[in-house]
């Protein structure tokens, strides 16, 4: 009896320790990896600094050019935040490393923090503006929840205009479009920085790969000139195009959208 008691100990621990795996094994090694893989590129990267300075070395020198030409209003740049003046990749590392997506408690969580860190190049450049009278919109789709904590963490580095007038958060729309226009209605809007098309104009506003590239096509007269794109390889809207921005896909249809978009030999 008492072997057989052993033997059901024994199987019920290996069926236990087998469901334990089974749970704990990646939905998506594709997202998960590719996460982790684009995270150190973007901590680890002298490439990824060297964009980053590129960026705010031309946003400079094209803020400079903006003086040489009057201007009936005053001056204005319109920046968006994540991946574009703040450092988001320890969210996505430990996101990954347990093994879960993006979800917005979380990502509340993170940004309440205020510790991200400042992307190379970038708070030098905003107090360069600032010291030449240009005021800085700060135009994100971070939640009004998440207020406080943003403030918290472009103040804790001294970004100019880091107050309620010049953070402009989601309310009933991800397009920026009327904020920026808000601002416009003020101020000439000499440049706008960010990491997604979408900070830039509403051409790009929930589009399809094909038409995004497009209208990339089409703006190419304002890359390097009016509108300073700084590099993200983690997340973005080149990414929700490929599952058509159906964010709630399970990992394996997103993973099918992503191969089907990739061109190999």
């Amino acid at each position: 009896m008492k072997k057989i008691y052993l033997i059901l100990f024994v199987l019920l621990t290996a069926c236990t320790t087998q469901q334990t795996i089974t749970t704990n094994t990646p939905q998506s090694k594709l997202i998960v990896d590719g996460k982790l893989y684009t995270s150190a590129f973007q901590q680890q990267g002298a490439e990824y600094k060297a964009l980053c300075l590129q960026a705010y070395n031309i946003a400079r020198w094209r803020l400079d050019e903006a003086f040489q030409q009057p201007s009936s209003k005053p001056r204005a740049i319109i920046s968006d935040i994540d991946e574009t003046i703040l450092d988001n990749s320890p969210y996505a590392v430990k996101r990954a490393l347990d093994n879960k997506s993006y979800d917005q408690l979380s990502w509340s969580d993170w940004t309440g923090r205020g510790i991200g860190d400042t992307l190379a190049g970038s708070l030098s450049f905003f107090k360069y503006a600032a010291s030449k009278n240009v005021e800085v919109y700060y135009i994100s789709n971070r939640l009004e929840e998440e207020r406080a904590g943003t403030l918290k963490n472009l103040q804790r580095y001294g970004f100019p205009f880091a107050d309620n007038d010049h953070l402009l958060l989601r309310e009933t729309t991800s397009s920026k479009e009327i904020r920026r226009q808000k601002v416009a209605a003020d101020y000439e809007i000499v440049l706008l920085l960010g990491d997604n098309l979408a900070d830039f104009s509403q051409l790009f506003d929930k589009k399809s790969t094909a038409e995004r590239n497009n209208a990339a096509i089409q703006s190419t007269s304002d890359f390097g000139k009016k509108f300073i794109v700084l590099p993200n390889p983690n997340y973005g809207d080149w990414e929700g195009a490929m599952y058509d921005y159906q964010y709630g896909k399970t990992p394996a249809q997103k993973d099918s959208a992503i191969k089907a978009n990739l061109q190999g030999y």
